[in-house]
């Protein structure tokens, strides 16, 4: 199976500059308010997309795909873990991250908004290296 990144990355990229401008500009403008609503929704997307992309890994492993289409969010990344697929520190905080997520729901105030502008550092980097790793198990795959 061909696992295509590019979307993925380009979420990534997507975020680093929003990120960066929502550091460039002041707290009380209608510009920090634009460029932090695109950091969570970045955010999110690639929580999402890192799922959808680790669940296409975790399938070269399993003896049924259908048992992995039917993981949930956070046994997906407990699962990579195990294939080596991510660190264990990172699925720790692939698990936080959900846990954020999660909480979107329940509070799409400011205050939420601004805890996750506080992982974007982390998160971009491990968005970063997982990406990297999803390619590099690609490539593995395709080449036996």
């Amino acid at each position: 199976m061909t696992i295509d990144t590019m979307f993925f990355k380009r979420c990534i990229q997507t975020l680093d500059k929003a990120y960066s401008l929502v550091n460039q500009v002041e707290e009380s403008s209608i510009e920090y308010d634009m460029y932090r609503s695109a950091c969570v929704k970045e955010f999110e997307i690639i929580l999402e997309q890192a799922g959808k992309l680790l669940r296409k890994c975790l399938k070269d492993f399993a003896h049924s795909p259908k048992m992995v289409d039917r993981m949930i969010f956070k046994d997906i990344f407990r699962q990579a873990a195990q294939h080596d697929l991510l660190t264990l520190d990172q699925a720790e905080r692939w698990l936080e991250y959900r846990d954020n997520r999660n909480n979107t729901a329940h509070d799409n105030g400011k205050k939420f908004a601004e805890y996750t502008l506080r992982l974007l550092p982390e998160f971009i980097k491990d968005a970063t290296a997982l990406e990297q790793s999803v390619s590099l198990h690609a490539k593995r795959v395709a080449d036996d």
